[in-house]
């Protein structure tokens, strides 16, 4: 019976907290509904709405944001209806710069959360430090510091021409490199830091027993390591590619026109009062909408090898 008093107890106590969830949950429930799924809703909305030509819309519902996107007519529209490709390349473009900046993080943000996670405890928070320091800058203020770096009589190409290495300044910007330099710049921590995470908590021996069965450093990389942190680089992947998809201060300061991205596209609609709001808004939706494709597959793909361990 004695045994049987402390079970009763936490049965109360659990009943208890029961009654506190929804008190405890109503503050984010909340947030995420006012500043998530409110503007998420207003978005939809709009991106079913009549563009009003002086800015704005007119609340009136249309297909004409949707049929721009995907539907070219012509210059009078009054041509046959084909594929617009446009918009569906500056996806395209945008993907792909998006896919590179995620690598190149990876390839950097990898090796440098190893170093840290493998320094002594009491100098890991040191160079955690020293990674979000740049950080604490604003965006803008860095995509433009780096412009002036980069940009053709900027300190980069300075000191190359001093050091003899080049000969004549390189035109870096208004080029895809210069996008994926600030994309690097801008999101390296967002892949540095889960990684970091997942190798802190990896354990170290068995890397030992993998080198005292004879397997090299490659091999225990590929067959040991990665597949026990691969939840954090899948994460700071995800953290990377997100942002840099819909990033729009890179392209405009560091790309040119011809460096159009999602983005930038989105921007130029709600920037002016001849903006397309419903247009703007029904590229951000099927920008949302390729996300969470993007996701929902990642997460099937997960369960299906969770399924077959």
């Amino acid at each position: 019976m004695a045994g049987m008093a402390p079970s009763g107890g936490d049965n109360a106590g659990d009943k208890g907290y029961r009654g506190l969830i929804v008190p405890l949950l109503l503050p984010t429930w909340l947030t995420i509904g006012v500043f998530l799924v409110l503007p998420v809703a207003l978005m939809a909305v709009y991106s079913f709405l009549t563009k009003e030509f002086r800015g704005g819309v007119i609340w009136e519902f249309s297909l004409a944001a949707y049929d721009q996107f995907f539907i070219d007519r012509g210059l009078f529209g009054d041509e046959p209806a084909r594929l617009e490709w446009t918009y569906i390349t500056v996806f395209g473009r945008s993907i792909a710069q998006a896919a590179v900046a995620t690598v190149i993080c990876l390839v950097v943000g990898f090796p440098t959360a190893w170093f840290i996670a493998t320094r002594p405890a009491a100098t890991r928070g040191l160079w955690l430090f020293l990674i979000t320091v740049p950080y604490w800058v604003n965006l803008l203020i860095r995509t433009v510091s780096l412009r002036f770096l980069i940009r053709e009589n900027g300190p980069l190409n300075d000191a190359l021409i001093g050091a003899g290495v080049i000969g004549r300044p390189l035109q870096l910007i208004n080029t895809d490199f210069a996008v994926q330099m600030g994309l690097f710049y801008s999101y390296l921590p967002f892949m540095v830091l889960p990684i970091y995470a997942a190798v802190e908590r990896y354990n170290f021996a068995f890397s030992e027993a993998a080198a005292d069965l004879y397997a090299n450093r490659w091999v225990t990389l590929r067959e040991i390591v990665l597949p026990i942190v691969k939840p954090g680089i899948i994460a700071g992947c995800i953290l990377v590619f997100i942002p840099s998809l819909g990033a729009f201060l890179a392209p405009n300061l560091l790309g040119g026109a011809k460096n159009f991205m999602i983005g930038s596209l989105i921007e130029e609609q709600f920037k002016r009062s001849l903006g397309n709001w419903p247009f703007g808004a029904a590229v951000s939706m099927i920008l949302m909408t390729l996300v969470l494709i993007l996701l929902m597959v990642y997460a099937r793909a997960m369960a299906r090898a969770e399924a077959r361990r």
